[in-house]
């Protein structure tokens, strides 16, 4: 069985104490791939420097919205830079956080807008972040219809807009979320999107699935989402984790 965790934080200080240890141990997990998420400029040469070393990781570049108050235009050739090695395949973690609001909402949106255009610019896929901020994430991501791909990450809107997302060229990722008991809504839109637009993540150390929430989470904890995904679909894991390979390399316009 080969599953490709789409979307992973492992340059997290929480794997600072083992990290070489548990990439190591990935790919006899039945890891074959890792997509490691950037969060902020700091991090693009950390990025890039890891899926160098790592032959089976690949990487994005890009801001979150988190610290979208340190982006300066200057930031856009930074990722364009990091983007020219073959394994750094998306320009992300990118969107609009107003659960937490650590940037004003403006410059959220002016660092999302631009990192948009950046990437319909180089037709490279974005990972998208969007915490309670549907309304405006889909009036941004509206202006670049027909130019958009790439990943809505840890998705928690409703049908609808995931509808909206595959038509304007995106995939919908779920995540450890997925299996806590009060995800009922996340139940119905798992089951009834069309299965080769659906891809599974962790976002370790965050979002650990059950039964092991709360705890730090890592690439070897996604079979538990693959294992409800599968509940869901009425699918054997087998068959359900191919599909999803063959769905993360299309997200990320990666050739196999």
């Amino acid at each position: 069985m080969r599953i490709f965790d789409t979307h992973a934080h492992l340059l997290d200080e929480q794997f600072d104490a083992d990290r070489e240890e548990l990439l190591s141990s990935l790919p006899a997990a039945g890891i074959a791939h890792v997509m490691e998420a950037c969060c902020d400029e700091a991090g693009i040469d950390q990025v890039v420097d890891l899926v160098a070393r790592v032959p089976y990781f690949f990487g994005s570049a890009g801001v979150h919205p988190h610290s979208a108050d340190e982006f300066r235009p200057e930031t856009l050739d930074h990722i364009q830079e990091a983007l020219t090695h073959e394994r750094m395949v998306a320009i992300g973690e990118i969107g609009l956080d107003y659960h937490y609001d650590f940037s004003p909402r403006e410059k959220q949106r002016d660092c999302f807008d631009a990192q948009l255009a950046l990437a319909a610019k180089l037709k490279k896929p974005v990972i998208i972040h969007d915490r309670e901020a549907h309304g405006d994430t889909m009036d941004l991501l509206r202006r670049y219809r027909g130019n958009l791909s790439g990943v809505m990450h840890c998705f928690s809107a409703s049908y609808e807009i995931a509808k909206e997302c595959i038509d304007l060229g995106l995939y919908i990722a779920f995540g450890g979320a997925l299996t806590f008991k009060n995800a009922v809504h996340q139940w119905e839109i798992a089951s009834k999107l069309p299965l080769d637009r659906l891809l599974i993540e962790t976002d370790c150390p965050y979002m650990t699935p059950v039964p092991f929430r709360g705890t730090r989470n890592d690439p070897r904890r996604i079979v538990l989402t693959l294992s409800k995904l599968s509940e869901l679909r009425n699918l054997d894991p087998e068959t359900l984790s191919e599909t999803l390979y063959d769905n993360s390399f299309k997200a990320f316009g990666i050739k196999a």
